[in-house]
């Protein structure tokens, strides 16, 4: 039967299409637009879009109206300011925060109670759950992966997610002084260390008296006491010198101990071979070859096995890098090379060798900085630093009445080479602050009589007619500035939010 010519058909004598070409073919064709507009967005969002960057993941306590709550790092309110006493917040990366409440001051106790991101009480299965304090020089912290509860009056840990990870059998457990991870735990009156990195106990409990052998970290080891004597295991808790001796100092390098028996102080390596046991009063540190010591109250230094390099002739004497020392006299600091060949003039209040850096950084009498590579070549002179990031290895200096920032090699960068995740940055015109983005447009107006550079989570603090306000992350205004902040010592905002004057404390206030 014959068909009629319509539209949208086909005459029969027509060959048949192949559909799976057909099909390909319109595959193909949407991947090709799928792929342009892919293009022509992220370009749009590369030409337009100034104000993407990532913000981390972090929790803040705020106190508020006489109560405390929790902010995330937007400024978003993660916990209502309804509490009593201060949030606790063990790690700032995590949704876990500890509410104590029903505190008596008379007697001392208190109840806590852990709540996520939601207000939500978590960890109910344990009883008094704590954060594990800790500090040196001044800053406090919490260890940032296990908690402290009760049960029958004895002590366990458990991590973030409610493992257990010491069962409550312990009369107490507290973090070592001045160290990360190395948590002290008791029983029958004898102490041993539970390792919260290796989630074990390393040292069962059998001394008396626990303590680092590095001031810095555990990784060396530790002195530990019993029934008077002391000796050294290492950072897994292996013995490395008995406990045979009245005295084991802090002092520790090259596998070298300095100890104390009934014969007087002296130095020994790990197979108790005596280095040295004379010539010296002290022995304050040793460092690779070099041991520093002192006699007379003045400093030197010895080698290994015992020659003296340097005779005892300065007030202080630190080892610096290579066979480099910072060396105090007459009140003032240099820096001296073993054999005299190459040294820096003492005329410095102070000096500092970092060593992620590899450079000096050397203090004058008035309060500035000169910046001295390993080869004793000043490379910024009487500079203030504002910033020292070995992380993201750069240096924010104060510098003729200017902020520059430089690398570690000392070449000299624009913030937004390296704040590389910020979307404004500060400028100055005229005596007066604004703020560019990454291209060099201006975004802010130079209007501001002090301001800071954009923080991590967005905001920038500004400051006009002697108040500072904030704002965001696109240059609009947050709060006007009207906070009196004078007699802060660091200021900075998450949304209308300034961190308190205590900055141990990591608490943000209206």
């Amino acid at each position: 039967m014959n068909r009629v010519r319509g539209s949208g058909r086909r005459f029969d004598n027509e060959p048949k299409l192949n559909m799976k070409k057909v099909f390909a073919t319109i595959v193909a064709i949407a991947v090709i637009v799928m792929v342009i507009v892919s293009m022509i967005n992220l370009f749009k969002k590369d030409k337009n879009n100034e104000n993407e960057m990532i913000i981390p993941k972090r929790y803040f306590t705020i106190f508020e109206s006489g109560k405390y709550g929790v902010i995330d790092g937007t400024g978003n309110i993660i916990l209502n300011s309804i509490y009593d006493e201060m949030i606790i917040i063990p790690n700032s990366e995590k949704p876990l925060f500890i509410s104590v409440y029903d505190t008596n001051p008379d007697t001392g106790t208190y109840k806590t109670k852990v709540l996520d991101e939601k207000g939500k009480e978590i960890l109910k299965d344990f009883e008094d759950v704590e954060p594990l304090e800790n500090s040196k020089n001044n800053e406090i912290w919490y260890e940032d992966n296990v908690l402290r509860f009760q049960k029958d009056g004895k002590y366990g840990l458990i991590n973030f997610s409610g493992e257990v990870l010491l069962p409550a059998e312990y009369t107490n457990i507290y973090a070592l002084s001045g160290v990360q991870k190395s948590i002290i735990v008791e029983k029958d009156n004898l102490k041993g260390v539970f390792n919260s990195a290796l989630g074990n106990l390393i040292i069962a409990c059998d001394y008396n008296e626990i303590k680092s052998l590095n001031k810095e970290t555990t990784d060396d080891g530790y002195i530990v006491g019993k029934d008077g004597k002391y000796g050294v295991l290492n950072g897994t808790g292996k013995e490395i010198l008995s406990c045979n001796y009245l005295e084991v100092k802090n002092v520790y390098g090259n596998n070298l101990y300095v100890v104390r028996d009934d014969s007087g102080t002296k130095v020994i390596d790990n197979s108790l071979n005596i280095v040295k046991n004379s010539g010296f009063d002290e022995i304050n540190e040793i460092n690779g070859e070099y041991i520093t010591f002192t006699l007379g109250g003045k400093k030197g230094v010895l080698n290994k096995i015992g020659t003296e390099l340097i005779t005892a002739q300065y007030e202080d004497l630190k080892y610096a890098c290579d066979d480099y020392f910072i060396a105090k006299m007459n009140g003032l600091y240099g820096i001296i090379k073993l054999d005299g060949s190459d040294n820096l003039d003492f005329k410095y209040t102070s000096i500092s060798f970092i060593d992620e850096a590899n450079f000096y950084t050397a203090e004058n009498s008035d309060y500035t900085t000169d910046v001295i590579n390993k080869k004793l070549e000043t490379k910024l002179s009487k500079v203030i630093i504002s910033e020292l990031n070995t992380d993201k290895t750069y240096l924010r200096v104060r510098e003729n009445g200017e902020y520059k920032y430089y690398n570690f090699n000392f070449e000299e960068k624009k913030n937004s080479e390296i704040l590389t995740n910020r979307t404004l940055f500060l400028a100055k015109k005229d005596g007066k602050y604004g703020y560019v983005n990454k291209n060099g447009d201006l975004i802010v107006n130079y209007i501001y009589d002090d301001a800071k550079e954009q923080n991590e989570f967005g905001y920038c603090a500004v400051k006009q007619n002697g108040k500072w306000g904030v704002l965001g992350k696109d240059g609009t205004i947050i709060l006007k500035p009207s906070v009196n902040l004078n007699d802060y010592l660091y200021v900075d905002f998450i949304s209308s939010w300034h961190l308190f004057n205590d900055i141990n404390l990591n608490l943000y206030v209206k």
